[in-house]
């Protein structure tokens, strides 16, 4: 089982409420979202892993069991190019939960026209092998909070 933690702190959010109709229909996966808290900061790995995909805006980890989890830092934040975000790590790096691999800040995504949300995803996970979803609760989360446990 991979147990999956909030990669950044704000408010767990359900996908159905991301702006984005790719994600709020769990075309990608299912998960969950994190409208994250408005101050600079930096965004975490949520499992341990290899970065698989890095991208200023959006980061894979794949774990041990070969599950890979999206953090998309924003929606349609690939159109700032980059601006506002700083990568710490790079691509085929071996990360542990809680490591730092972005750093953004909010404030100027939000400055720019685009949406903070960050949808956390479990890529080609069916919904029913996700459980303790924190998703649709609008709860407060920490930073290494357990968002949802994949089976």
């Amino acid at each position: 089982m991979t147990v999956v933690t909030a990669p950044l702190g704000g408010r767990a959010i359900g996908l159905a409420a991301v702006p984005d109709p790719v994600f709020a229909g769990e075309m990608v996966g299912p998960g969950t979202a994190i409208d994250p808290v408005r101050e600079p900061g930096v965004v975490v790995s949520p499992v341990d892993g290899v970065v698989v995909s890095l991208h200023p805006h959006a980061f894979v980890v794949v774990d041990g069991e070969g599950h890979g989890v999206l953090t998309h830092l924003g929606i349609d934040t690939v159109q700032l190019n980059g601006a506002g975000f700083e990568l710490l790590v790079n691509k085929g790096d071996t990360v542990v939960r809680g490591q730092g691999i972005v750093r953004w800040n909010p404030v100027e995504v939000e400055a720019a026209g685009k949406s903070p949300i960050c949808p956390v995803i479990a890529l080609e996970a069916t919904a029913d092998s996700l459980t303790d979803t924190h998703a649709g609760k609008g709860s407060e989360v920490a930073t290494g909070d357990t968002l949802f446990s994949w089976r």
